[in-house]
């Protein structure tokens, strides 16, 4: 029986559009493998008290941080936002650090790989994040330079960190590291958003039959 569950990092000033083409596929399970049950989504706070993103939207989180218990295939989503470089996050990045030793997977896009990095958690892992040298210029005990990757997208073991224009591509480096679509389902998808060519809804209609 599945049992993976996925936790979404939320906060005021969170990029929610970063985060967009993932989660919807990761709690309809639409597109998934037959057989293969939507995963369970909760929002993860740094405490409980409502939150407002970049849109505007107010989120009540399901749980503080603190109450956060990640396990094995676990799923820790971390969006981008105005606040990563502030002490605020360091609870959340103290439990990345520990999950990324654990078999959790880890996503991070835009201003959360600047929080990443100020702790030092991309010095040894190949990574991208939305340009190596504002990233320099932002966390200046960062490393890492050796192992970034100029791509919109980067999978280093169990940790896919992106661009912050890069939201779909985000979203297939994350279902591929998971699974969860079987690759002529996860082409199609991909093919669909990134060209609009109706071809590719066909492909992936046809892919889920």
């Amino acid at each position: 029986m599945q049992t993976r569950k996925v936790y979404l990092y939320v906060f005021d000033t969170m990029a929610d559009w970063e985060i967009g083409y993932l989660m919807a596929e990761l709690n309809t399970g639409r597109y998934f493998k037959k057989g293969l049950e939507p995963l369970e989504v909760m929002t993860v706070g740094i405490d409980r008290s409502p939150v407002t993103t970049m849109g505007g939207i107010t989120i009540l989180p399901t749980m503080a941080v603190a109450e956060c218990h990640l396990n094995s295939m676990d799923v820790l989503i971390l969006p981008g936002g105005n606040t990563w470089l502030e002490s605020i996050h360091e609870p959340v990045l103290n439990k990345v650090s520990k999950a990324l030793n654990e078999d959790v997977f880890v996503a991070a896009i835009c201003g959360a790989t600047f929080g990443l990095a100020k702790v030092g958690l991309l010095d040894t892992r190949q990574h991208t994040s939305n340009d190596l040298e504002y990233l320099k210029m932002l966390c200046q005990h960062y490393i890492g330079d050796e192992h970034f990757k100029q791509k919109p997208a980067v999978t280093e073991g169990n940790l896919v960190t992106a661009s912050g224009i890069a939201p779909l591509d985000f979203a297939y480096h994350v279902l591929r590291l998971l699974d969860v679509f079987t690759p002529e389902t996860l082409h199609a998808w991909y093919k669909l958003y990134e060209t609009q060519e109706k071809k590719y809804f066909y492909e992936l209609m046809t892919s889920i039959e």
